[in-house]
């Protein structure tokens, strides 16, 4: 059968287990295997650029931010911010008085994105980020994972359907599979990144 539409997928997971009697719990299924997915899952088709008026320590992050790529301020001067730990900007701000500036640094702290120097006037920070997939429902009835590799979500909600079942022997089962699904997906964001160049590819294993 066609599996493009939540629907669909939630047909396939209850034949797949020869169940009927699971129209409540497969909704539960497939969004464990979502928040697994965004967890695990690393591609291109997951990067979003936004915008945000940098002119304090603190800035919020994106609300479907996952991990940064790439943080820039922009304008008639362009410069990229580097990543570094909270530690480190607490150091800088010690070492320099608290001294106010350009931004050149950032972390991730507690929903937010704190930058040294603090800015010293309004800058725009651009934010090239990983964002959560966007969850199936009945209203978002498909996303790009199910369009491109239905495989993972499939496998994903059947390997959450195992411990409910108790079925403990289909655990290794379902998570092969889903584990090829996603090494699959994170290779082919890997190589239409790298294949042009003709480096060396190396898959991250979870």
């Amino acid at each position: 059968m066609a599996l493009t539409t939540y629907a669909e997928l939630q047909t396939s997971i209850a034949e797949f287990l020869n169940r009927d009697d699971l129209t409540a719990k497969i909704p539960d299924f497939i969004t464990l295997a979502e928040a697994q997915m965004n967890a695990e899952l690393r591609h291109w088709r997951m990067e979003k650029r936004a915008t945000a008026s940098l002119d304090s320590q603190y800035t919020a992050v994106p609300t479907d931010f996952i991990q940064p790529v790439r943080f820039a301020i922009t304008g008639s001067q362009i410069s990229s911010l580097s990543q570094t730990d909270s530690k480190t900007i607490t150091d800088l701000r010690a070492a320099n008085n608290n001294a106010s500036g350009r931004p050149t640094e950032y972390t991730i702290i507690d929903g937010s994105i704190e930058v040294f120097p603090t800015p010293d006037t309004t800058y725009t920070l651009e934010i090239l980020y990983y964002e959560n997939l966007d969850a199936l429902n009945n209203a978002n009835t498909s996303n790009w994972v199910l369009q491109y590799y239905p495989n993972a979500y499939l496998y994903g909600s059947l390997l959450h359907s195992a411990p409910y079942l108790m079925e403990d022997q289909r655990i290794q089962t379902w998570g092969a599979f889903y584990r090829k699904a996603i090494d699959d997906i994170n290779f082919d964001a890997v190589k239409s990144k790298t294949a042009a160049d003709g480096r060396r590819i190396k898959i991250r294993s979870y």
